[in-house]
């Protein structure tokens, strides 16, 4: 069994930089590595597309989808209908692969969700070799099956929400880092910026959560002069400030009759929808700051913050199979490279993928209203601290039993490991005992989180009989164990610790188990779970309207004579299925909140005198505006029958110009 070496390219070995270089596997790898990573690409691929036509289409991005893939006006500025006149309250930047997909294929759910498969996909492959690149391909197996098992990441793969892409953004540059730092080279710290910018186009401020670690990381183990360092570091920030701000700039810029209105702003400002409606109104009850359309706050998710955030009964299952192994893995793959120069690359790898983890869970404590489906950022960074700890602790195990055991693979790379001094070693001796305590503990915490729901108490026992056999296998060997033995309670010991949550993880594909397609999440938890405990939730995908929305398309377009919009709605929350169901323009007054200042009453009149508008229909289920004051004070409502239902129930449609 062969040492999983540990990263030394400094000194003596700063020859080696060129080999170092090489993106592929090296010829001498082990004969598993590519059969076993096509293996987890095509049970991502299965777990992230099965069942793809009944996607979880989330209703008010689903809704954009359709609309931006009819108009450039609705592509570029994120419009939620196709005439674009208001935008969703997001930056329209992860939505343009799915506006493709469904330009290119028609309005289908498969198309509008096939991109976030494709995304999922990308995500666990750059992983791995990211990790490999780090820590061996042991460590990248490891890592490529964690995040490929992880209940959240499988939830929302399968969904439209823009923190697929987020997701993998980030991980392409924390390898773009990772490569910065190995090489020494300038170009893939700028490319590190560009992919951060990008993913600030999919999710705004939450992409710049890494610029802090990704910055002392590279000042901390890059090689250089720290003034050099520091330059290339500002440097870099400097692209990703660019990248970032490239839509918002174009935004500002663009004449207010040229572009849509921004939701979430009450003054139409691209900086307060960024800033304010998705930034500070996330940490603070005053929903109107920076330009945050007021009930801002109100409208988030409740719940899901404070320090216990990430293991509490809703979101510990979705992702924290993995963590206390991953703070280990951080904390010893740190501590454990104490004496190693400043610029090793193992110990660099522990504080890139364990900073990544700390600094999110300290925002997701400090932030209000956090879905479960936030946390899928930081699989990745549990995932690779994951496979980069057992890696270690394989090696240290190695060590303790052959201690003059020389890597067989990756000779250019044979000095990543290197056996501690004879008195550290003493004094580290028991270091051989992390490796069945981590799967001890790992183990453990499964039944720990599964526990309050024992959703998948059949599977306990075996995970408890794998972890028993694997670190009894561990514990009990000696110089004449076989090989074969050592490697099967080691992969007895990861069974165990993948077992459950890969339970929780295929649960999803049962749509009662997959969550809302506004909040996906795995298993027996969350709202949508407790209010439709019998059945899973209905789910409208793409041209596919219920006889309620059919009824009511037909009558307004019967009854349409060149208005240029369809109707008008009271808030995005009545347009969504009509808006899914047929691309058409619908002037969406006071887009999802309902309170966002558009259009005024005077712009709604002078849209009703000049025969662009003719009706609209409101809502009981939204507060009400000037726009619905007027509405009510000049338009006569119609009849329930007269399309096709026997009562309004929370809806009233109006006729604003009634002699025609």
């Amino acid at each position: 069994m062969t040492a999983i070496p540990a990263v030394q390219p400094t000194g003596a070995h700063r020859g080696r930089r060129s080999a170092n270089r090489r993106s592929g596997p090296p010829e001498d790898a082990p004969r598993w590595e590519r059969p076993a990573l096509t293996a987890v690409l095509v049970v991502a691929a299965v777990l992230y597309s099965w069942g793809i036509g009944h996607a979880a289409l989330h209703p008010f991005y689903g809704a954009a989808v359709r609309s931006m893939a009819e108009s450039w006006r609705a592509f570029f500025f994120g419009g939620l209908d196709a005439s674009g006149s208001i935008t969703i309250d997001k930056l329209p930047g992860a939505f343009w692969p799915d506006a493709v997909s469904v330009w290119l294929f028609g309005p289908h759910t498969w198309a509008a969700a096939l991109p976030q498969v494709v995304e999922g996909v990308l995500t666990v492959w750059l992983l791995h070799r990211i990790v490999r690149a780090w820590a061996g391909p042991f460590a990248a197996l490891i890592a490529a099956l964690t995040l490929t098992l992880t209940p959240v990441t499988v939830a929302l793969n399968r969904a439209t929400i823009p923190d697929t892409a987020l997701t993998l953004l980030l991980v392409a540059a924390a390898g773009a880092l990772q490569k910065a730092v190995r090489t020494e080279r300038l170009l893939p710290l700028i490319t590190c910026g560009i992919w951060v910018g990008l993913a600030f186009q999919a999710k705004m401020l939450q992409a710049w959560l890494v610029l802090p670690v990704f910055a002392a990381v590279y000042q901390l183990a890059a090689p250089g002069t720290r003034l050099n360092r520091a330059l290339r570091v500002l440097l870099a920030g400097a692209v990703a400030l660019v990248v970032s701000c490239s839509w918002v700039l174009i935004a500002w810029v663009t004449p207010v009759a040229s572009r849509p209105y921004l939701d979430g702003t009450s003054d139409n400002n691209p900086f307060a929808l960024v800033f304010g409606y998705n930034g500070l109104s996330r940490f603070s009850s005053d929903s109107t700051a920076f330009g945050a359309v007021a009930g801002t706050a109100a409208s988030r998710t409740t719940g899901n913050t404070g320090w216990d955030m990430l293991i509490n009964h809703t979101v510990g299952p979705q992702v924290a199979w993995f963590l206390p192994l991953a703070v280990l893995a951080a904390v010893l793959g740190v501590v454990w490279r104490a004496g190693q120069p400043r610029t090793d690359l193992l110990r660099t790898g522990f504080v890139m993928w364990g900073g990544w983890l700390a600094v999110h869970a300290l925002v997701f404590s400090a932030s209000n209203g956090n879905h479960a489906y936030y946390t899928a950022v930081i699989a990745p960074a549990l995932a690779a601290l994951a496979g980069g700890g057992l890696a270690l602790f394989r090696s240290e195990y190695e060590a303790k039993y052959e201690p003059k055991l020389e890597a067989r693979y990756e000779p250019e790379l044979e000095a990543r490991y290197e056996p501690a001094p004879e008195a550290e070693h003493e004094a580290g001796d028991r270091r051989h005992l992390v490796l069945p305590a981590a799967i001890v503990l790992t183990a453990a915490w499964a039944l720990v989180l599964d526990w309050p729901t024992r959703f998948v108490s059949w599977l306990l026992p075996v995970a408890v009989m794998l972890a028993l056999c694997g670190v009894v296998g561990l514990w009990s060997r000696g110089p004449r164990t076989s090989p074969r033995m050592v490697h099967a309670a080691l992969a007895s010991g990861i069974a165990a610790t993948l077992v459950v949550p890969a339970g929780w993880a295929v649960s999803g594909l049962n749509p009662l188990y997959a969550g809302a397609a506004t909040s996906p999440m795995a298993g027996p938890v969350g709202k949508s779970y407790y209010e439709h405990p019998r059945h899973a939730p209905r789910r409208r995908g793409l041209g596919r309207p219920n006889a309620r929305d059919t009824a009511l398309l037909d009558y307004l377009t019967t009854h349409r004579h060149g208005e240029k919009y369809l109707l008008a709605t009271q808030a995005a929350y009545t347009a969504e299925p009509l808006l899914r169901a047929k691309s058409e323009p619908i002037l969406v007054m006071g887009g999802f909140t309902g309170s966002t200042p558009f259009p005024t009453a005077q712009q709604l009149g002078s849209l009703v005198a000049t025969h662009q508008l003719r009706y609209a229909l409101l809502t009981t289920q939204r507060p009400t505006t000037p726009a619905t004051t007027w509405v009510k004070s000049h338009c006569t409502r119609i009849r329930p029958t007269a399309y096709a239902r026997h009562a309004d129930g929370s809806f009233g449609l109006y006729d604003c110009n009634p002699q025609r």
